[in-house]
This record gives structure tokens, sequence and C-alpha cells, in this order.
């Protein structure tokens, strides 16, 4: 084992694996070794994530991935944000390499690599998450903020990394502009700078893809806007997910400014859509303009808070513990 520095200081990424195939584990835990190593990023090793898949079907276990965990720690000379903007910019590069040597779609997946979150998630029923990961069974293993999603996919074909939480995201409906929307990243990406990269900004890109959800491309734009600019995490959702503000007389002009601004930056992702959100610092959710998801959100007497997109998933919470009962509504974020 190794001794953790504090809080801040120290990344984890869970990473799957091509199952059954160890010389693309080695390969590919090289490229990422040597990416760290390039950015002085020091690694402290990986530890294989303790699994028990004895309730698996046929089909999640004939392309059950190699689960590890890599931890990395921040050399000092960055802050915690730096710190994670390099470890994004370690990420896509070592996405774009392995796809390169195993081909798109091989089963190597970086669920997340930050030092702020850790993303469990699989082609699991909702009752096999915790059963499947050993860790989350630990009472030792404690957060004081989570997003769980316990939804298939239904307009992909379902596999171990098109599971969400994705690795700032999770979605409850469609985008029905994605079409739109990916081919407008596409068109901006030659003219795309970022200041935090500079020339490094095309490691980044392409930002969507076609061997990804609708999920999946969404998040990989959130997760652009949030750490390839000064913008907040809130800011970056509202840019992609704008209420209704035109003719809207009750907006203030200052929103409305926003949003007439952002809306020559970026076009709506629209839904219908219930997206909830988080970098380990904000978390949140929000609904697409159109409102046709249903999202309510409780806060309890003893000040926590649940936000879901169903009624009754904590059976055991009282009526009489909860302070605040209400919904959210079209085009408006709860944070």
């Amino acid at each position: 084992g190794a001794d953790l520095p504090p809080q801040g200081e120290y990344a984890v990424s869970n990473v799957f694996f091509p199952h059954a195939n160890k010389e693309a584990l080695t390969n590919c835990k090289r490229i990422i070794e040597r990416l760290a190593k390039e950015r002085s990023i020091k690694i402290l090793g990986w530890r294989p994530v303790p699994v028990d898949n004895t309730m698996l079907g046929r089909d999640p276990l004939d392309s059950e991935p190699i689960t590890e965990q890599l931890f990395l720690t921040n050399p000092g000379k960055y802050s915690v944000r730096q710190f994670d903007q390099e470890l994004m910019r370690i990420r896509k590069m070592a996405e774009t390499e392995a796809t390169e040597m195993l081909g798109p779609e091989s089963g190597f997946y970086i669920n997340s690599l930050t030092s702020q979150t850790i993303t469990y998630k699989g082609q699991l029923t909702p009752e096999q998450v915790s059963q499947y990961y050993l860790d989350l069974k630990d009472p030792t293993f404690t957060s004081h903020l989570s997003l769980v999603h316990s939804r298939f996919s239904t307009n992909t074909f379902p596999s171990w990394e098109r599971a969400q939480p994705i690795r700032m995201m999770c979605h409850n409906g469609e985008i029905n502009t994605l079409r739109g929307n990916k081919n407008w990243m596409y068109s901006r990406g030659g003219i795309m700078a970022s200041d935090i990269y500079g020339d490094d900004t095309m490691h980044l890109l392409p930002a969507t893809s076609d061997n990804m959800s609708d999920s999946g491309n969404f998040d990989s734009v959130l997760e652009l806007l949030a750490k390839a600019s000064d913008r907040s995490l809130p800011e970056s959702v509202m840019m992609m997910i704008p209420e209704a503000w035109q003719d809207n007389d009750n907006l203030s002009e200052t929103k409305k400014s926003f949003y007439e601004y952002n809306s020559c930056v970026m076009e709506p992702w629209d839904g219908p859509a219930m997206v909830a959100f988080t970098d380990g610092r904000y978390i949140g959710a929000t609904l697409d303009r159109n409102g046709l998801r249903p999202s309510r959100y409780y806060v309890t007497k003893d000040d926590h808070v649940m936000l879901s997109s169903e009624i009754g998933v904590c059976p055991e919470l009282s009526d009489s513990d909860v302070k605040v009962k209400h919904r959210l509504e079209p085009g408006k974020m709860f944070l």
C-alpha cells in the first residue's frame, strides 16, 4: 500500500480494460503512465478494484472489463483546478492513443480521472451496483454527495462504458437535437482555442463522437466547457440547456443578456431531458425548457437534500422528516 496525501493533492482513476486481453491492459497502462510522467505527475500505483460478478447475466459477463484504479499525486506546481485540467489532458490523449492502437469501443474506457470524484458504473441493474463493487459496501467509504443513475439506455446498445453516471453528469431523457449539436461541435473544432491549453487544445478534440450515446456526447462537451475555460460548471450547464429566455418578461435583463450572448457561442441541447451534474464542488440538476421530464426535490429537517426523477426512491424517508418538498420547473436549475 501507499500513504495518500491530503484531499485535492491526489487523484483516483477508475479504468475499464478490455475483457480477457492482458496485452491490451499492459499497453494501455503504459500509455497512461507515460503521459502522466510527461506532465510531471507522479504515479503511486495501480489497485485492482474488488468485484463480485456472481449475479451477472450472460451478456454483461461476456463483456465484463477488468477494472483497476490508478492513484496519482499533484507534483505541487498545480492548483487543484489546474491539476484536474492536466488530468483531463492525460485522459483525452490516452483515449486517442488507445483508440488508434485497439480501435473504437475496444473495452478500454476511463470512467473518471479527477481529484474530486470517482465513477463506479457498469452494465448492471441498480441493485447490482453495490453488490458488484465491493468498495461500496465498505462503511468507511463515505461522501458528502453522490449521483446515482438507474435507467438503461434506450437509444443505444447497452455496454459497460455507456452506463451512467458518466464523468460529470447523468441524464434522464433524450437529446433530440443531437445530430445538429454534434455537427456544430465538429465545425467549431478547426477554430476552437483554449487560453488554458494553448496549442494543445487540439488534443482535447473531437469533443463528440458517433461511438458515444447522446448523454456521453453531452457530458464530453460539458467537461470541455467547464475545464478548458474559466466557466463554472453551473454556467456551462446554462449555456447548453438554456431556459426559454426570448419574449420572457419575467427574466431580468442581466439574465436575458447572458442567454443572448451565449446563444452565439452554443446552440441549445434540447430534450426532453433532466440532467444532474457534479464536479465534486457543485452538485445540481436542470430541466430543459420543454419540461417534459419529472424532477422533484426534498430538503430534510437535518439539512440533507435529495433530488430524483421519480417519487418514492427512499421509502424509509418519513414525511415528518421533510422540511421542503417541491418540483424542478422547466428551464430552472437546482444547485
